[in-house]
């Protein structure tokens, strides 16, 4: 019998590159967003809006929004202290596929959410006054129409790696920012589910955060990583 130490890296490949590619689509959003709409092409617009295309299911989860750069900082910071665990514990394929899967789950259920929020005849209100050009009605009718805004970033995967972390890691004891006492990992997603739950379920003006897509990519992540436990599966299916 023998035993082998592998020293658990502090940058896995997967997360550097997923850090990388992130800051690189950041970059240019920022530079070139003027010229050349890069956030309005890899946007995750609703699926009953013409706007939606199909490669946005994909692409949005590496795009944040170019005036909040505390958004991408905060998710990658995020993504780095919890997926690094887990891709040093599963390997760099399987977290791989783990995030990607993540990200789809969550732009499923923003989308789900959408379409049954979508009212047509707001929608129609919306677009003959911005025909007209009157700005009263348009901002009037705007509050009422969350279900229009396009989705960006990574944090319904990310939210998906949070779930898994704490699935497999139940009693890590983390600190969490304004709370003076240390927290097991299981309490603490299951405190941020509550949080984004109620903030879909009451909709707060002025809230532009997607609440259900954080929640959909933290039960996808639940579902499959307590599927792989269940069948002690060795593969990626």
């Amino acid at each position: 019998m023998s035993f082998e130490f592998t020293r658990p890296e502090p940058f896995p490949p997967i997360i550097k590159n997923l850090i990388i590619i992130n800051a690189l689509v950041f970059l240019a959003q920022v530079v070139l967003d003027s010229q050349y709409q890069i956030t309005e092409h890899l946007a995750l617009y609703p699926i009953d809006t013409p706007d939606f295309k199909p490669y946005q299911i994909a692409t949005h989860m590496f795009a944040h929004s170019p005036q909040m750069i505390f958004h991408i900082l905060f998710n990658m910071l995020t993504l780095w202290m919890f997926g690094r665990v887990l891709e040093n514990y599963w390997g760099g394929k399987r977290f791989l596929f783990f995030y990607l899967i993540c990200g789809v789950g969550a732009a499923a259920c923003h989308l789900l959410v959408q379409h049954l929020q979508f009212d047509r005849a707001l929608m129609n209100e919306l677009y003959e006054a911005y025909l007209i050009d009157d700005q009263a009605t348009l901002n009037r009718l705007s509050s009422r129409a969350d279900f229009l805004a396009p989705a960006v970033g990574a944090s319904g995967a990310i939210m998906g790696v949070m779930a898994a972390f704490a699935y497999t890691f139940p009693n890590t004891e983390l600190f969490i920012m304004f709370i003076p006492f240390p927290v097991k990992a299981k309490w603490a997603v299951i405190g941020l589910a509550c949080i984004d739950l109620f903030g879909g379920v009451t909709s707060v003006g002025g809230d532009d955060i997607a609440h259900f897509a954080h929640l959909g990519g933290a039960l996808t992540g639940f579902l499959l990583v307590l599927y792989w436990n269940k069948t002690n599966r060795q593969s990626l299916y």
